[in-house]
């Protein structure tokens, strides 16, 4: 597993991250365990990046990760644990309360207390917001940044689905630099490439992780909307690339976006050992500009102008 320095100073990690959001399962004795195979497969492969977030399974893939750590000695020091937060479900804590996103300060270090509980870690490598709380009072922020990172409870922070101008407003505020921004980036989804957002990672060196980045390939993509031809169309190309280069359609998506030099991250979120165990591959393969590009025109049906 090749390895990657997030952000311009942080901490290096493996090239390609763990994504931790299916490993409980629907919580039955059976998927508890396939969940735990599904750690020490990662862990086998090389990932030394692991991401949670809070509301993952109400907790329950924290609490398991956790049992993971306790049942193997030393893994702790091997790896990087980050977290998200800032998403609240509905029904709390009122039944008439709105699914809604919470940056003040009191959830923000009510959230990181309840990881760090569940994981059974004295601290997380790195605090991701979840997604952009459209209330946010960057100061309030960070503050509680920085007094999350004095108390040793976060060591890094970064951003999730945050838009340039939001990542801006944040750091403007915040002595601490963001690290990481996480934005769904695949073959059907292309948004971060286009608004700016790869842009700016790129040139202020933070770190783009690309969550679903086999949406629309192995499963459907999030923000999809590419018509029946045009699916149909990407397809035929991947698989005529998948045979040139003597590989399967996966490894095709994924250096497709290891290709660009922002060095995007992807979060390879199975919990089948055996697609975690070949998700490396991708990063043997010399990947061509030119395919790149055959890509991009057989996903819009025109080459570029």
């Amino acid at each position: 597993m090749q390895s990657i320095r997030i952000g311009k100073n942080g901490p290096r990690a493996s090239r390609l991250a763990y994504g931790c959001m299916r490993i409980a399962g629907d919580g039955s004795h059976d998927a508890i365990a396939r969940g735990k195979r599904a750690v020490h497969a990662a862990v086998d492969a090389g990932f030394t990046l692991f991401d949670h977030a809070d509301i993952y399974a109400g907790g329950a893939c924290e609490k398991l990760f956790g049992e993971c750590l306790r049942e193997s000695p030393g893994l702790r020091d091997r790896i990087l644990v980050m977290g998200k937060c800032g998403i609240r479900p509905g029904g709390k804590p009122k039944k008439d309360s709105p699914q809604r996103y919470d940056f003040s300060r009191a959830h923000l270090e009510q959230s990181v207390d309840g990881s760090l509980r569940r994981l059974g870690i004295e601290g997380l490598d790195l605090l991701l917001l979840h997604r952009p709380d459209y209330l946010m009072d960057a100061a309030e922020v960070a503050d509680v940044f920085a007094a999350l990172q004095a108390a040793g409870k976060v060591e890094h922070f970064g951003v999730s689905n945050f838009s340039p101008g939001q990542l801006e407003l944040l750091q403007s505020a915040c002595s601490q630099p963001l690290l990481v921004n996480q934005v769904e980036i695949n073959l059907h989804t292309i948004t971060a490439l286009q608004d700016g957002t790869v842009d700016q990672c790129q040139r202020l060196g933070v770190t783009p992780q690309a969550w679903c980045p086999l949406g629309g390939v192995a499963y459907p993509a999030w923000g999809n909307t590419l018509s029946p031809e045009a699916a149909r169309r990407l397809g035929k190309e991947i698989d005529r690339q998948a045979g040139d280069y003597g590989t399967d359609v996966a490894s095709i998506a994924l250096a497709w976006l290891l290709r660009h030099p922002a060095k995007i991250c992807p979060l390879i979120g199975s919990a089948t050992p055996e697609r975690i165990a070949v998700a490396p591959r991708a990063l043997d393969l010399d990947y061509r500009r030119e395919d790149w590009y055959r890509l991009l025109e057989a996903r819009t049906g025109r080459p570029v102008p």
